[in-house]
């Protein structure tokens, strides 16, 4: 019997080593992502329950799109896990000309392989208002946006808005890492629902 368990109990284990292992554990990973791009979006007002008056405010999105492919493909054509790292240089409210460097990890699972599938980021109505002093979003109040795509801690890819490439990664007396205000995952504004089968799902605080 403590045979049998045992033998139960380390098939269980190795299942789910599989399960969860990073995809490039799997293989040789490659990543191709575009450059990330802007959109001005309304808090979207939902029907059901009681309604309340409220005027819709303006979020700053920033979305890119990604293929992962991984060789040899596994048979769940799924990549369980990567992370997306986002760096947002934006206006300094308080020194002109210089700017505030935001930072943003967000870890995605379940990715499909060999599919377009988009990521993004969000600044909200709060945030862009306490950094332009309006409650509406230019584009003019970001300076740079870049991200890095990360898979079992090895950079795959990388890109930019504009400027120089990684620019996050070097020295400027003009850019200085902030607080301020914080980037949000999709899974945390009001879009969370919205679009589902077109983002890369967000790692909740609840999957493994």
């Amino acid at each position: 019997m403590t045979s049998e368990i045992s033998k139960s109990t380390l098939f269980a284990l190795t299942a789910a080593a599989v399960l969860w292992s990073p995809c490039a554990a799997l293989g040789a990973a490659k990543v191709e992502a575009d450059k990330p791009k802007f959109d001005y979006l309304m808090s979207p007002e939902f029907s059901g329950g009681k309604s309340k008056p409220f005027k819709p405010k303006g979020w700053l999105e920033v979305e890119t799109k990604l293929k992962v492919a991984v060789r040899p493909e596994p048979k769940s054509k799924t990549c369980d896990r990567l992370t997306v790292k986002w760096y947002v240089a934006v206006e300094n409210p308080d020194k002109p000309t210089t700017y505030l460097k935001l930072t943003k990890e967000v870890e995605h699972v379940n990715i499909p392989l060999d599919e377009d599938v988009y990521v993004s980021i969000y600044l909200s109505p709060a945030s862009i208002r306490r950094l332009t002093g309006f409650d509406r979003a230019t584009k003019n109040a970001v300076k740079y946006v870049g991200f890095e795509v990360i898979i079992d801690g090895k950079v795959e890819a990388s890109e930019t808005d504009k400027g120089e490439p990684k620019w996050w990664t070097k020295p400027s007396d003009k850019i200085s890492d902030s607080e301020t205000v914080p980037l949000l995952s999709k899974a945390e504004t009001p879009f969370a629902q919205m679009w589902w089968d077109r983002y890369a799902e967000v790692k909740s605080k609840t999957t493994p």
